[in-house]
């Protein structure tokens, strides 16, 4: 059997996939929960929840339908219902990745359009953290630390697919939502319930779990909890499968949402027991809960953040002049920077505009820190001689900023991203320059190429060559730098041309 995925948008109460929503909870054993909104810049007020997301792993089915909630456009007295007995149902495990933020500004959202008094409780509940722990192999003896990776590699570390987090600080209040948008919300829930299935595979697999003991299975006479019985993908999750390795057992090889993973459909009834057991024993010893406290609804201000606010700062005295489609105050100085360009500096939002622009050869850097605030970003761009690109909209609101260069992005894509900089800033690109800098670092490469000989002798106690490159008579390419070794392999090529298409180069002819 093969996953059917569908992204379903649910705006409307009375629409046909509110009710395909409603049947689809009622008999799932296993939800994927995740959470949009757009950052309000506020201490005082948790952000409001624009999208909620759910992905369905359907019993007794090959369907694996992902719901995208327009929190911003249905009812939600309606939604509040259904997805407070989801919450707090025994019978429907919850997945999520560090949820408890999310339900405490979907509790606040909910609230404030009159549905009080919120949630306060998802149970049971399963964090992706914790499954991507109980995953690592154990070592006798020594306790293993607690991980604290992002979804992304976990993603990449266990479904071995790569999971984009360009959209996430889009504009997620901004409707009708993009296509793009849509597929990166349905994929986070999506990827919750696959790693949950290879942490199942692995409980299956390893055989922990007691069998033939009744305390793990409802009692048949509970029409709801029988629910429960009933697996995702009906009972052939593992059948007939030698489960070598859990996770290249339920391996996928994702692009969007248009992965398959098979699995077999012959399932005897043995095997099928034993799935269940495997099932309810991750329930009961594993299944967890997230309760919201009093002090978990008030949003939380550092005391290095409420210093700033009270020495004023970041105060946001606005400029009665300034719109939200202003972008910055032109013209920009064309002589910052050097070569006859602009230097950049992308802020963390936009961090992926930083290597698109590399690759075109335009020095572009990073902030120097992971969580700068905004008087470190200006401090870099002066320091620097640097044109600031930004897509947070207050950044501009900043009376100090005013008198600085600076720019904000409108577009969510990179490629969208990298063509409006060329243009805004009529930067001519040429297909010399393409690959020219290092995109870890932004340093130059060093002009005289490598033989294989020299970049081995180069690459010695922090870089890799691979072998099979040994004998194709290859230039490398070093930065000046970080040291970083490159070389023109078939990476390289795809790379050139597709900077070639998204620059148009090939129309300049």
């Amino acid at each position: 059997m093969e996953d059917k995925i569908g992204i379903h948008l649910v705006d409307s109460e009375d629409s046909a996939e509110f009710a395909h929503l409603s049947r689809e909870l009622t008999h799932s054993s296993v939800v994927g929960l995740d959470a949009e909104w757009k950052p309000n810049g506020r201490a005082s007020t948790f952000p409001t929840v624009t999208l909620l997301q759910i992905a369905c792993h359907v019993a007794g089915s090959g369907d694996l339908p992902v719901f995208l909630i327009d929190i911003h456009a249905i009812s939600l007295p309606p939604v509040y219902d259904l997805l407070k007995q989801v919450f707090e149902s025994p019978d429907v495990l919850k997945l999520g990745f560090r949820f408890k933020q999310d339900l405490a500004y979907l509790s606040s959202t909910f609230c404030e359009r009159g549905c009080d008094p919120g949630f306060d409780r998802v149970e049971p509940f399963m964090d992706i953290t914790a499954i991507y722990n109980h995953l690592q192999p154990k070592q006798l003896g020594r306790r293993m630390p607690k991980q604290t990776k992002s979804l992304a590699a976990i993603c990449s570390e266990v479904l071995g697919i790569s999971l984009s987090k360009e959209l996430q600080c889009s504009d997620w209040s901004q409707r009708p939502l993009t296509e793009e948008q849509k597929a990166y919300a349905a994929a986070d829930a999506y990827c919750l319930i696959k790693i949950f299935d290879v942490f199942h595979a692995k409980i299956f697999q390893e055989g922990r779990f007691p069998q033939n003991q009744n305390r793990y299975r409802p009692s048949d006479s509970d029409p709801q909890s029988k629910k429960i019985l009933e697996l995702p993908n009906g009972s052939d999750m593992a059948a007939g499968t030698e489960f070598c390795e859990a996770s290249s057992t339920i391996q996928t090889n994702m692009s969007g949402l248009d992965s398959r993973i098979q699995v077999t459909k012959e399932v005897d009834s043995v095997k099928s027991k034993k799935i269940i057991d495997s099932f309810l024993y991750i329930l009961e010893k594993y299944g967890d809960k997230i309760l919201l406290k009093e002090v978990d609804r008030k949003p939380k201000v550092s005391k290095k953040k409420a210093k700033r606010m009270t020495s004023g700062l970041l105060s946001k005295a606005k400029n009665p002049e300034i719109e939200e489609n202003w972008l910055g105050p032109p013209p920009w100085d064309p002589s910052l920077g050097g070569d006859g360009f602009p230097k950049f500096l992308c802020d963390v939002m936009i961090e992926g505009l930083a290597k698109h622009l590399r690759c075109v050869g335009i020095d572009a850097a990073i902030p120097w820190s992971k969580k700068p605030d905004a008087r470190e970003l200006i401090d870099q761009a002066q320091k620097e001689n640097r044109v600031l690109l930004t897509r947070d909209a207050k950044l501009l609101r900043h009376e100090y900023l005013l008198t600085n260069q600076i720019y904000r992005i409108r577009n969510l894509l990179k490629n969208d991203q990298l063509l409006e900089i060329i243009e805004t800033f009529q930067l001519k690109i040429s297909e010399d320059q393409l690959m020219s800098r290092c995109t870890k670092c932004n340093g130059k490469f060093i002009q005289k190429p490598l033989t294989t000989e020299e970049a081995v002798e180069a690459s010695k106690g922090f870089q890799v060559i691979p072998k099979c490159l040994f004998n194709k008579n290859l230039e490398f390419w070093q930065c000046m730098d970080c040291h970083q070794l490159y070389w023109e392999g078939t990476q390289y090529h795809n790379a050139v041309q597709k900077f070639i298409d998204v620059c148009k180069l090939n129309e300049q002819l």
